[in-house]
């Protein structure tokens, strides 16, 4: 359905290309790993592989009422998308049980480690709910990263653009050198780590040791710009004690 439904018009527009579908595993369950830009992610990455890539969605998309939130509810099950509800106090943990029920069926997962999309395209640090999907689920890491949906389907902005969309698959993130038997939380914060890195990688983006979120929140609370919130947040932050063990490079 994705090719039907929606590909000819996403490929008009983004004009799509992309590089090592091959990481992609022909079978069994794996968790699917990107970079936030925009929203056009959750829909040019999919069409570039065979197999259904199914992400976790705001329910919201799917219970607007009236037209809008008809065509909304079609759009976002074309794309392969489930509703998970994130409002509740236990939403981070229904949005991981949901997660490893379909790997535990076959399923491909797609997640943003990120947690939302990236306020400036720099990559942000990574949550670890991906990290503890993956090993509680014993399934393969795959990274993949976007480039140029940030350009075709720009924050803010209601209408798309066209413009050139790249998907990038890596090889599996390697986390087998990792003792996950002790201290989950360290274990599930290393590999993490792992994802960011492998993002950054091929990506080539500038990597910035804060949550995504919370440099938005504040980029919407004073009205400052995502350069000035990094920096005054990144000087406040200079001194805490840090639980990381392996940091991306912050180029």
């Amino acid at each position: 359905m994705k090719h039907v439904v929606m590909g000819p018009l996403l490929k008009f527009i983004g004009r799509p290309t992309t590089r090592g579908a091959e990481h992609i595993p022909p079978s069994g369950g794996a968790l699917i790993v990107s970079n936030h830009l925009a929203v056009a992610d959750s829909f040019y990455m999919p069409l570039q592989i065979r197999r259904r890539v199914t992400f976790l969605a705001k329910q919201e998309y799917f219970t607007t009422p009236g037209i809008k939130g008809k065509l909304m509810k079609f759009f976002f099950s074309s794309a392969g998308q489930v509703p998970v509800d994130r409002t509740s106090g236990s939403a981070a943990q229904a949005a991981i049980d949901t997660a490893k029920r379909l790997l535990g069926m076959g399923a491909l997962v797609g997640i943003y480690p990120e947690g939302t999309r990236s306020p400036d395209g720099r990559l942000y640090r990574g949550k670890t709910g991906a990290a503890r999907m993956a090993i509680e689920s014993n399934v393969p890491i795959i990274p993949v990263v976007m480039v140029g949906t940030d350009e075709v389907n720009p924050i803010g902005s209601r209408m798309w653009r066209r413009g050139y969309v790249q998907t990038i698959f890596g090889p599996p993130v390697k986390i087998d050198d990792i003792d996950l038997t002790t201290n989950s939380r360290a274990a599930e914060r290393l590999v993490t780590n792992r994802i960011m890195k492998a993002l950054q990688d091929l990506s080539g983006q500038q990597y910035v040791d804060l949550y995504a979120a919370k440099v938005k929140s504040v980029m919407d609370k004073t009205g400052k710009d995502a350069d000035t919130v990094v920096a005054e947040l990144e000087a406040a932050s200079a001194h805490r004690p840090t639980e990381l063990d392996e940091v991306p490079d912050a180029k």
